[in-house]
């Protein structure tokens, strides 16, 4: 009886985590042009996590790694607090090689925490840093900052690029790029190249922003504990 009532639970839970999970679909194609384009399949669990689901911010970005695919193609690509990890698998089918990374505690791909100096971050070297929505909350925005100036700096030419809703702090951003050296070099709204088929699924007003280092500012180096 007791085996019964274990395998009723295990036959509940399992029940349970199929309703919670969907499937959201993408796809990525130049319109006229059959014979390039593809389509990306994520499996989202609707009540995890909130890192197990695609924001608009991630669909915006990744649409925007497939247009400037010529820009990516061959390039190292590093993406930040990746969650579905919707940019970097597009950066990886348009010919980038691509580390994924999120917060060191959850991530089995490469654990990178912001503001924190583990050894996997010495090695990293990209071209094009990217992050979805990582300027969510403001408590994390200055190991944010830090992270990325130290990724910037280690890859001289490196740029950042990020998308996130206006709730974000205009005034906070602009104050950390200006104490982390950096500069913004290109900021669009998202509905300015998003295809019409796809501003549904972009609620709300969302930015794109490029970020270099501001080579004509003093670099704040960040503190690297031992």
């Amino acid at each position: 009886m007791e085996h019964d009532d274990d395998d009723n639970r295990a036959n509940l839970a399992t029940t349970e985590a199929r309703e919670m999970t969907t499937i959201s679909h993408h796809s990525f194609s130049t319109p006229g042009q059959t014979n390039e384009g593809f389509s990306i399949d994520i499996i989202e669990n609707i009540k995890g996590d909130y890192g197990l689901f695609v924001w608009p911010c991630s669909i915006v970005l990744a649409e925007y790694v497939w247009q400037q695919r010529l820009r990516f193609s061959g390039t190292s690509v590093i993406e930040l607090g990746a969650g579905t990890s919707l940019p970097g698998l597009v950066a990886a089918k348009v010919g980038s090689d691509v580390t994924l990374t999120d917060n060191s505690n959850r991530l089995e791909v490469l654990g990178l925490t912001w503001g924190e100096w583990d050894t996997p971050i010495f090695s990293l070297h990209p071209d094009i840093v990217l992050g979805a929505d990582v300027l969510y909350d403001s408590s994390d925005f200055d190991d944010l900052f830090a992270t990325v100036t130290f990724l910037l700096q280690n890859s001289p030419g490196s740029v950042f690029i990020t998308t996130y809703h206006n709730r974000s702090g205009h005034h906070l951003i602009e104050y950390l790029m200006v104490k982390w050296g950096l500069k913004c070099i290109k900021l669009l709204d998202a509905f300015s190249f998003m295809p019409s088929s796809k501003t549904s699924c972009t609620s709300g007003n969302i930015q794109l922003a490029e970020i270099m280092l501001d080579l004509q500012q003093p670099q704040c180096v960040p503190a690297i504990g031992v």
